[in-house]
């Protein structure tokens, strides 16, 4: 396991590459299952969690090849074992994935439940009993779910409780192998669901209303993919970045991004006093800090709200703010555990429930903190970043599940940042 030895305050400069998104390989990664062929993949980004769900896959008999320095990835989707074993999906809850498209293309799955990142309840059942609303028999034993189908699928209307982008993303794989029309309701509109169903469509599928709550599914056959498939920019980097330029005051030039996945995020930067410029139709973002931040009132919220990946990050730079600031974390209901360790930096932080109120300005001085999650480990390297003196992050594995080399990337931009083993 490693740490991060942060020497601050720092002073950035220059350019960042955003790389390729996560949350939107992890499911097109999965999509392959769906194939006979092989279906190879670029803009692959170089992360914990690719690594986890190749070799997933590859225990599903799957072969994998990754060029890591190129971000390309092929997979010959050869299924010999339709399980997804404890000892990989407990590294991701997006390790659920596997189980709409084995269900679709073998009817037959036994998944894990998930792990990944302890910040609250993300119930699987809402997958459960779509599925099974499509035909599937499904128990859940000795923490497996196991799911199988008799004759084929069959389409039907499908009402989520709450929004659910996993759910959301299952039911897409199965609802394109399903029998008749598949109608869901209350669906995720987030981007990566784009994506996801944008690529399906591309392979033969017929799919409309992506990107609104009403996504309506008819069952066709699927053809290989023509070319690579192509993992669009990752929002969330990019909004971390935008938050690293803000916090150390460093004006920085985001490439490879898409302002128009970012709205809420942009608008919340602007909101507290930054210019964020957006070049060569959003793909490039110069951000140009502010002398002084104003507070914000933030409630999370599903797409296109403000993301809940961004809380921890934007909480972190309303520290600096002057004024008093409340997020309301609507998403998950402990996701606020960053907020301890903020705190032993200087933060001035009461959480009451799920909403956090920031006292600011506050200076922070460097200290010992540990990362307890994914978007948690990028904002206590941010504030090791703005701290005066030396901050150790340790537990940062959870950092390289969602970042590629940000250490690095930040020592290029002048950070005094090092890599040490614990």
């Amino acid at each position: 396991m490693d740490a991060l030895i942060i020497e601050g305050p720092s002073k950035l400069s220059g350019k960042v590459d955003i790389s390729g998104s996560k949350n939107s390989a992890l499911p097109l990664l999965f999509a392959s299952i769906l194939f006979d062929e092989k279906v190879t993949y670029e803009n692959i980004p170089r992360l914990w969690d690719i690594e986890t769900t190749l070799q997933l896959l590859e225990v599903m008999g799957c072969d994998t090849e990754w060029d890591k320095e190129k971000g390309r990835v092929s997979i010959l989707p050869q299924i010999s074992k339709k399980v997804a074993p404890y000892e990989q999906v407990k590294k991701m809850r997006a390790g659920i994935l596997a189980l709409g498209p084995l269900i679709a293309k073998y009817g037959d799955a036994k998944v894990s439940l998930p792990g990944g990142c302890a910040i609250g309840a993300r119930p699987v059942n809402y997958h459960i009993e779509a599925l099974r609303r499509l035909g599937v028999t499904v128990e859940v034993e000795e923490g497996y779910i196991h799911a199988s189908v008799k004759n084929k699928l069959v389409g039907a209307e499908i009402l989520f409780p709450e929004v659910t982008v996993t759910g959301t993303e299952n039911l897409l794989y199965a609802g394109v192998m399903a029998e008749g029309t598949t109608i869901l309701q209350n669906a995720a509109c987030e981007p990566e669901v784009v994506a996801l169903g944008e690529f399906l469509k591309s392979c033969g599928a017929k799919i409309s209303g992506l990107g609104t709550h009403t996504i309506t599914i008819q069952g066709s056959p699927l053809k290989i993919p023509e070319t690579p498939v192509r993992i669009p920019a990752d929002r969330i980097e990019a909004g971390t970045w935008v938050s690293i330029a803000l916090a150390t005051r460093s004006p920085l030039e985001l490439n490879h991004c898409d302002a128009s996945q970012m709205t809420s995020v942009l608008a919340a930067f602007r909101q507290m006093g930054a210019k964020i410029e957006e070049l060569n139709q959003g793909t490039t973002l110069k951000v140009i800090p502010a002398d002084k931040y104003l507070p914000l009132h933030i409630e999370t919220a599903p797409y296109p709200g403000f993301p809940t990946d961004m809380q921890a990050q934007i909480l972190t730079l309303l520290c600096l703010a002057e004024g008093r600031s409340t997020i309301v974390e609507s998403i998950f209901e402990n996701r606020f555990m960053h907020v301890a360790e903020l705190q032993r930096l200087g933060a001035k932080i009461e959480v009451n429930g799920n909403v956090a109120t920031v006292e600011g300005p506050v200076g922070f001085q460097g200290a010992p903190i540990m990362a307890t999650d994914l978007r948690a480990s990028a904002c206590l390297v941010l504030a090791g970043l703005i701290s005066k003196g030396t901050t150790r992050v340790s537990r940062i594995y959870h950092l390289d599940r969602g970042y590629q080399r940000l250490d690095e990337k930040l020592r290029r931009l002048g950070a005094k940042i090092t890599r040490v083993a614990e």
